[in-house]
């Protein structure tokens, strides 16, 4: 694999003049205005005749500005500046790329390299508009500096309001971001930033890779809301979606030179059995080009500070992970189904941000598990920083869908939650935006359901439904934070068990916006127990702030009581104990201490407290207690206190 990579490199060095130049045609290709004012036009269209550029400036003539045919595939077109030294194709002006197919057929297609496209009310397809202001928003804030603990607030912008409408970058800046910074998440992870036609897609049926969602505003307002979220000291990731793309082709990637062939696969190979999308070509230079200098563009024009891959299991095979199990076997990963093109394009990805970007940080969505991923190109891994968890939320779910409380199996929840390789990063979660979707349950649906309607208010009795629902809740995410990797990620909502699911307008719904939003409205309400689970939430973020136990090596666990239901683990210096029996408090319990001495007494008190009031809690401890170590052995270990 690491052969691959270098000759691919290598190949680059040789015939473009290097990574740095390789990435940087997001300057070149498309529509771009030159300092004179004139217009440079490229693009990369192999299956067509001959290629056009029509639209405002030209009255839609769609052969006056012809493009000259280059080696490889590609076009060029020059426009001079006009008389008056204006640019011949003025900001905000509509334009197309007019293709002649092989059989003759005109096509009109959006620019792949496209920065801005809009859909007017009336139409169901999107228009491309020239994007290119007089003054574009400068940013002044610098990036934040590599975090050592990543907390990730997972957001989607148009959701991100208690109104049933699509939310702006405007509120998400002025109305969100402050939110986010309370709660004490270090990181915001952003999803369907990239253009996508069909909102219900989640954004990730991509159309339009280079352009940031008009829906939310213009890439002014998206390069103001990076820099607020800089200047409050957030890391802001794009979920970036390489590993398909939508099918459309009126205002999407597909057939743009009327081929199947153009950046996809041609025939069956080329398309997605279960997403219908199209499949791209990581082989083809071309490809290459488009997908790292996407990358880049982002980087640099709008400042993100990284990624979050998605779709990456689906890259990596040839069968796409569809239907099937992945067991741990080192035969899964190695051998004729892996497709090695794909994960040495994620290889040079890595490769050519850390090179250029060191600063930035990226992640890969991979369910298969695949070896070394998270290790360095240079010892033949996949270079990401970080993976997902993603074994620790379907263990939860299974849990509380399957089992009765007394049948939980402490040592099954630890093994879930440390089964990680070592020295590979992993970002822990109960719970992401695919658990919020309608036809999935939100934990706190799962653990509350129809109780949350009528119970939730503290003038309502607190059934045991609700109790146990509001207990559970807080104790499966800090333990799960504790414990479950090196990062932690928490979707919009789900910190205060925001009620319902997500649904995006659509047909099935009556194009319904009720439960395409975020009602964080709840949390203010003092009358209602969401502001408990919020509170809870914000004190375990800021603990973790101060103590730094993401950051810190894996935990040493003392103990995974079956009968006693109780775990205990030593973590940052820290020790947490959670006592998941139904109705058994105990008194007295001894707990080991891994850093305990023979000569030293240490001293312990209570930092976080679950069952505390102001977490909905019992107010069972006293929290002015002090716990004192002691020379008592105790599950193998010399020392020893009391709790």
């Amino acid at each position: 694999r690491y052969s691959l990579f270098y000759n691919r490199l290598k190949n680059i060095e040789e015939n473009e003049g290097g990574l740095d130049k390789f990435s940087k045609s997001y300057k070149t290709f498309g529509v771009n205005q030159f300092v004179d004012g004139g217009i440079y036009c490229k693009e990369w269209a192999p299956g067509a005749e001959a290629v056009f550029l029509a639209g405002d400036f030209n009255g839609w003539n769609p052969f006056s500005h012809p493009y000259k045919k280059m080696e490889y595939g590609k076009w060029e077109l020059f426009i001079p500046p006009g008389q008056d030294g204006y640019p011949p194709v003025p900001h905000g002006s509509k334009l197309k790329v007019v293709i002649r197919a092989q059989n003759g057929e005109l096509l009109y297609r959006i620019s792949p390299w496209a920065r801005y496209v809009v859909r007017d009310e009336d139409k169901v397809n999107y228009d491309w508009v020239h994007w290119n202001p007089p003054q574009s928003y400068i940013h002044k804030y610098p990036s934040p500096k590599r975090l050592k603990s990543l907390r990730i607030y997972e957001s989607h912008v148009g959701i991100a309001s208690p109104e049933g409408k699509v939310a702006s970058y405007k509120n998400f800046t002025y109305n969100v971001l402050p939110r986010i910074k309370d709660l004490g998440y270090n990181c915001v992870q952003l999803m369907a930033i990239m253009e996508h036609a069909y909102y219900a897609s989640f954004g990730y049926q991509v159309t339009s890779f280079f352009a940031a969602s008009s829906r939310y505003g213009t890439p002014d307002d998206l390069k103001e809301m990076i820099d607020v979220a800089h200047s409050m000291g957030i890391t802001v990731l794009l979920d970036v979606v390489h590993s398909h793309a939508s099918k459309n082709s009126e205002d999407g990637l597909n057939k743009f030179d009327g081929t199947d062939s153009c950046f996809f696969h041609s025939g069956p190979k080329g398309t997605h059995q279960l997403w219908d999308s199209r499949l791209f070509d990581y082989a083809n230079w071309e490809v290459l080009r488009f997908l790292l200098s996407n990358l880049r563009m982002w980087i640099e024009d709008y400042r993100f500070d990284g990624f979050r891959f998605d779709g990456v299991t689906s890259m990596l095979y040839h069968h796409h992970g569809i239907g099937t199990a992945f067991s741990g076997d080192y035969n899964e990963y190695f051998g004729l189904h892996v497709d090695e093109d794909a994960l040495c394009y994620l290889m040079l990805a890595n490769h050519m941000i850390n090179f250029l970007h060191p600063e930035c940080i990226t992640i890969a969505e991979d369910v298969s598990g695949m070896p070394a991923l998270c290790r360095p190109v240079a010892e033949g891994g996949g270079g990401f920083d970080y993976r997902l968890a993603m074994a620790i939320p379907d263990k939860w779910i299974q849990i509380i869908k399957e089992l009765k409380d007394e049948d939980w199996n402490m040592g099954n929840i630890v093994h879930t939650l440390t089964n990680r390789r070592y020295e590979e990063k992993y970002i822990a979660y109960a719970e992401s935006h695919d658990q919020a979707l309608v036809g999935d349950k939100t934990l706190a649906f799962r653990l509350m359901d129809a109780e949350m309607y009528t119970n939730m208010s503290v003038l309502s009795p607190l059934t045991p439904v609700i109790d146990r629902g509001i207990q559970l809740h807080k104790m499966i995410r800090l333990i799960t934070h504790a414990l479950g990797g090196e990062s932690y990620l928490n979707f919009m909502g789900n910190e205060f068990g925001h009620p319902e699911w997500l649904d995006f307008p659509r047909k099935g719904n009556n194009e319904s916006y009720h439960y395409a939003r975020r009602q964080f409205n709840l949390t203010e309400d003092h009358l209602l127990r969401y502001r408990f689970l919020n509170t809870f939430d914000r004190d375990m973020n800021k603990l973790e702030e101060r103590f730094g136990w993401l950051a810190s090596p894996p935990a040493f666990v003392s103990e995974k009581h079956e009968s006693n239901k109780v775990i205990a683990f030593e973590r940052a210096g820290l020790i947490f104990i959670f006592n998941f029996h139904p109705y058994q408090s105990y008194v007295d319990y001894r707990v080991v201490i891994w850093h305990g001495s023979l000569i030293v007494i240490f001293k312990y008190q209570i930092l976080l407290d679950s069952d505390a009031a102001e977490y909905g809690g019992h107010q069972r401890l006293d929290h002015s207690t002090e716990y004192f170590s002691e020379e008592y052995p105790h599950n193998y270990r010399p020392n020893s206190l009391m709790v």
